[in-house]
């Protein structure tokens, strides 16, 4: 485990997505603050993200879905983190979500979605600010 008072982040590409340049850019900013980030890369299902959530002792687990599928895969990860005794852990997304779509996510868990456009900057800044660092 890293050294108390890191934030440490999963970032995860659910489903059938292929592709990851953007969640590469996430992921490096993060680290470029000081945010321990594990990248699970493509094709991960629901349950192969929140294991490894639970396994690298993660305080949030980030989304990158562009296929359209957010409203199933954002409920499924949220629902086994659930399931895991592991509500705590804050999850946030983003990609390709329409904007109507953003408070039904909200209302199943997910604490903040990053919409196309987003600044890299706005992101670490609501990552360091909601994210809080591992014990």
């Amino acid at each position: 485990m890293e050294p108390s008072g890191t934030i440490r982040v999963i970032l995860a590409k659910p489903g059938l997505d292929g592709h990851d340049r953007g969640v590469k850019l996430v992921a490096r900013a993060l680290r470029d603050a000081g945010i321990d980030v594990v990248y699970t890369g493509l094709h991960q299902s629901p349950e192969q993200i929140v294991d490894t959530a639970v396994r690298e002792h993660a305080a949030a687990i980030g989304l990158s879905v562009l296929s359209g599928a957010h409203m199933t895969q954002f409920a499924r990860v949220v629902e086994l983190l659930r399931e895991r005794g592991a509500g705590h852990v804050v999850v946030f997304g983003g990609g390709v979500i329409p904007e109507e779509d953003i408070p039904a996510l909200q209302r199943m868990g997910v604490a903040q979605v990053f919409t196309p456009g987003a600044h890299m900057n706005e992101i670490v800044e609501w990552v360091s600010a909601k994210v809080p660092a591992s014990p």
